[in-house]
């Protein structure tokens, strides 16, 4: 047991951490996109596919409670990851470097999780934590869609996420030592075709509510 708690506290303890679950949260992001994309199907898909939800009951409360646990998990370790990396090197270089396959995405990983998770707090709030007893998710969905203001913010958000992704995605597999040169190219256009069908999938559902519902 002892070799797991110093493997969790230690650098590569984290970085697995933060791959394991990272790569669980993708997986919850394709499925949620996939529920989501109902909406263009209209008010009784959505809120069929809202029902099916619900009726999974206990079910459901042990997948918010695992996903809890996982978001928990990814914000310390990334968080505490970022802090030994900045106390580490307290100066910063004179001007910025692209060497070492330093990218946009790379550079600004702890700021866009950082929104992430200030607008998943925000998401719960206007979608889950909402009262239901008089109205429909989907309207409830559409209200908030009517707003111009929040669809930007939304979409905002969701460029984020991709930009997130697109880095989050290989690193895991150079976290997991399964980035050898000869497919890392591969790897790295998988990630950013993902991070674009996320960043579109979500970010075009606000902009199509508000345009023709």
């Amino acid at each position: 047991m002892d070799w797991l708690l110093d493997t969790i506290k230690s650098s590569v303890g984290k970085k697995l951490l933060m791959a394991f679950t990272g790569l669980c949260f993708m997986g919850f992001l394709g499925v949620h996109l996939a529920g989501n994309l109902t909406l263009y199907g209209g008010k009784l898909l959505f809120n069929a596919y809202a029902e099916h939800l619900h009726a999974l009951g206990p079910l459901i409360v042990v997948a918010e409670w695992v996903l809890l646990t996982l978001a928990f998990t990814h914000v310390i370790a990334g968080a505490t990851l970022f802090y030994q990396n900045f106390t580490a090197r307290p100066v910063r270089y004179e001007a910025s470097k692209s060497a070492g396959g330093k990218t946009l995405a790379s550079a600004t990983m702890p700021y866009t999780g950082a929104l992430i998770l200030i607008f998943v707090v925000i998401h719960l709030i206007n979608f889950h934590f909402v009262d239901k007893t008089t109205t429909t998710i989907y309207d409830i969905v559409t209200t908030a869609f009517s707003n111009p203001l929040y669809v930007g913010f939304y979409v905002v958000m969701m460029a984020a996420v991709g930009l997130h992704v697109s880095h989050g995605f290989w690193s895991l597999f150079q976290t997991l030592g399964a980035s050898h040169p000869k497919y890392f190219p591969a790897i790295e256009k998988l990630g950013l075709l993902i991070s674009v069908v996320f960043g579109l999938g979500f970010g075009l559902i606000p902009i199509y509510l508000s345009v023709f519902i």
